[in-house]
């Protein structure tokens, strides 16, 4: 399994600068999942042409690589894309706007990009937005609350990743808040988490806690925002990094 995810992803690597090197630019294509939407970005239009990669989340990844394709053909003809502006004829029926990426996300959902600039994230990046059915952007009011995590805005809310409400409530138990690390989270199927000083925690001990209490009590948690439902996360120390899998336990 190991080879063959160094394999794959030595082949994504050769495409990206193949791709670069004929057309100007390479998308990166990522599925959603049962918890995290799809999304596409650009990487190469830096490099090329001086001008920020360009980010889209939410819908299916033909549509936004169709609109990462125009994009980038407007920028190889000269235009500058900017916050700020609304955009027609990027989505059919819809204006379209950009806001500026904050660099706590690249790491997050710019990986390829990090790699190619050199092992770093010395580089500009915007985030397409569309808005819903109304032509209401997710900032606005009255925009439709059942699209709100289908792309979270990059410009803001690093403090919290997840694809949630802050005030969702979630499991944990008593000693979390009396300072010892959390070392094993689980995302069940049914939506719930549960955050855990042990493998085997004593559920007498059990709270019931906003999600952005947890957050708060240790920010390294914002780690496994992209923790699918049926998943679990465990990690040996508060300084390790997590590792995560398909919890059997889960049907």
């Amino acid at each position: 399994m190991e080879h063959n995810h160094a394999q794959h992803d030595e082949e994504a690597k050769q495409a990206i600068v193949d791709n670069i090197e004929k057309f100007g630019c390479h998308l990166v294509l990522i599925e959603q999942d049962n918890y995290m939407p799809s999304f596409v970005y650009s990487i190469g239009l830096f490099k090329k042409f001086n001008h920020p990669e360009i980010i889209c989340f939410g819908l299916k990844t033909d549509v936004m690589a169709a609109i990462l394709n125009y994009v980038c053909d407007l920028i190889k003809q000269g235009e500058e894309i900017t916050t700020g502006k609304l955009y027609q004829n990027f989505l059919q029926g819809y204006d379209i706007q950009f806001l500026k990426v904050d660099k706590e996300y690249y790491q997050d959902y710019l990986g390829y990009g990090g790699w190619f600039y050199d092992m770093t994230f010395d580089f500009p990046a915007l985030q397409l937005v569309w808005p819903d059915k109304k032509h209401v952007f997710p900032w606005e009011n009255d925009f439709n609350p059942d699209w709100k995590f289908k792309q979270p805005l990059l410009d803001r809310n690093v403090d919290f990743k997840f694809y949630e409400e802050r005030n969702l409530g979630v499991y944990a138990t008593r000693l979390v808040f009396e300072g010892e690390p959390i070392l094993y989270v689980y995302h069940n199927n049914d939506g719930d988490w549960q955050f855990h000083t042990s493998a085997e925690p004593n559920l007498s001990d059990a709270k019931l806690v906003c999600l952005e209490e947890i957050v708060k009590v240790d920010p390294t948690i914002n780690d496994i925002y992209h923790l699918q439902y049926g998943w679990s996360a465990w990690r040996n120390s508060k300084e390790d990094k997590w590792e995560y899998a398909e919890d059997s336990n889960e049907e």
